[in-house]
């Protein structure tokens, strides 16, 4: 048998045979190991994969030898190529991470679940990812879902099992609404298959059923992505949930779901029918703009810097929709090329908050204040992830925000540019918050002794920080990836 030819497959068949690995060994050491492997095994995978789309084109794996559209297929191209590389790179880093991190957040006997659920957890978030199946989608998005709801529940605080009930609530609401508009699709054109749905539905385009399926899948996906102001779920989950877990949820989740809903909107439904034909461009626009702006202003008076940097997701979310709503290839390629820097960005922030959460025993204001004498290399990591979220150049997070502004001027919309730059400047006050307490004010005496920070913790968040400036720097493989991904979406789209 040749493996090669089966990677589709294996990105997904690999952490999902891990999942009950872990819970047959049980020990909390045997169950890293496998965890941590199965990781890095998907991380190479997607690797291979996104280089293969690179140079051959997509590809197509068809699932049990039956061929599409009458069984399920998983279809690689550049843009879900991009994403698996995101969401297994960014659990390959977390996973090490969470061993010491999880020590001080996660009572011992749980260990082994809480790599169960990490493992089925990327699983899902992978074959979201990946299938080309719409039933499918829902399917794994259900199992990623179930299991970051075990995973906030994990927390310490029992203010994480509220997070965790309210985001069930939230996220099956979600789920109903995007699997009600999946079968509206199927009703209207007979057949699951994401490539096949996109042909089939020209003959029935403006139906009412299909614009209910248009509307369902909105919401839904909408829910799942934290679109203001449908993101009530987001704060509570990033703050309670454990530091890896916020982590690994902040880089990917909310990713996947954009994902999912550019899929729809410019593979199934075509992009005349969701731009030209309907106001969803203006509507997504002033969510958007709702988004940048309401979340930037709440983020500036929280007192807790992991609330704070969840507010801040709230308004990068939308950016993202900010650059879809421009229905162009610059606009789409901000897009895909924040969900990239984005969830590095991030990632790599709520690392470090997880380091200064173990050494200063917690991550208030307050408690952080002189963290830059205390923890000096945490906090300048933290300062340079501020700056990617505020789009200073040499960050990643200034690459996104350059072609959003071309996005805009683009379309001659001038006030947008000036939008842009404005919630910029919210984030420098939210980021500055942090600064002044860090740099600007003394050490409390109760931080004096700070704990040494596990290798294990400092090199895969070490590695993140410097992926900021990175790919600030270089955007060969991101804007390189992103702008080909857009193209084909806005070219293969009707």
């Amino acid at each position: 048998m040749n493996l090669a030819q089966h990677l589709p497959a294996l990105q997904v068949v690999v952490p999902l045979i891990a999942a009950p690995l872990t819970v047959l060994l049980r020990r909390r050491s045997v169950a890293f190991a496998v965890a941590l492997v199965a990781s890095w095994i998907a991380l190479a995978i997607s690797v291979l994969l996104c280089l293969q789309v690179a140079n051959s084109g997509s590809i197509s794996y068809a699932i049990g030898n039956w061929p599409a559209p009458w069984g399920i297929e998983y279809r690689i191209d550049r843009l879900n190529s991009f994403m698996l590389v995101l969401v297994s790179g960014i659990a390959a880093l977390v996973l090490p991470f969470s061993r010491a991190s999880i020590e001080a957040e996660v009572p011992p006997p749980q260990h082994y679940l809480f790599y169960t659920m990490f493992v089925l957890c990327l699983a899902g978030l992978l074959g979201i990812a990946i299938t080309g199946d719409a039933f499918n989608i829902f399917v794994f998005l259900e199992v990623s879902s179930l299991s970051a709801y075990v995973l906030i529940a994990l927390g310490r605080d029992r203010r994480a099992l509220f997070a965790a009930y309210q985001y069930l609530l939230m996220g099956s609401i979600g789920a109903t609404f995007l699997v009600i508009g999946i079968g509206l699709l199927y009703l209207m054109t007979g057949t699951l298959n994401l490539a096949d749905m996109g042909l089939r539905i020209a003959s029935v385009q403006g139906t009412r059923p299909v614009l209910a399926a248009l509307a369902f899948i909105t919401v839904g996906v909408s829910l799942k992505l934290a679109l203001f102001p449908l993101h009530q779920w987001l704060p509570n989950a990033y703050t309670y949930a454990p530091s890896a877990v916020s982590a690994f949820l902040s880089a990917t989740a909310t990713k996947v779901a954009v994902y999912v809903l550019l899929r729809f909107y410019f593979s199934v439904f075509g992009e005349s029918a969701v731009f030209t034909k309907l106001p969803m461009a203006e509507m997504m626009l002033l969510l958007a703009l709702a988004g940048m702006f309401a979340a930037s202003t709440i983020a500036i008076f929280q007192t807790d810097l992991k609330r704070l940097f969840a507010y801040s997701s709230v308004a990068q979310i939308g950016y993202i929709i900010l650059g879809l709503s421009f229905n162009s290839v610059n606009g789409l390629t901000a897009s895909i090329v924040h969900l990239f820097n984005h969830g590095v960005t991030k990632g790599a922030i709520f690392m470090l908050l997880g380091c200064v959460a173990l050494g200063m025993g917690g991550t208030t204001l307050a408690r952080v204040q002189g963290l830059g004498k205390r923890m000096p290399l945490a906090s300048f990591g933290i300062v340079i992830g501020g700056l990617s979220l505020m789009g200073v150049p040499g960050t990643a997070g200034f690459i996104s925000k350059w072609y959003l502004l071309l996005a805009a001027l683009e379309k001659g919309q001038w006030w947008l540019v000036f939008m842009i730059v404005l919630s910029s400047l919210l984030a420098a006050v939210y980021v500055w918050r942090f600064v002044e307490a860090a740099y600007l004010r003394e050490p409390r005496q109760d931080t004096a002794n700070v704990a040494p920070t596990p290798w294990l913790m400092s090199v895969p968040t070490a590695i993140l920080v410097l992926a900021i400036v990175y790919f600030g720097l270089d955007t060969s493989f991101t804007i390189g990836t992103a702008s080909e991904a857009a193209a084909a979406l806005i070219g293969g789209s009707r």
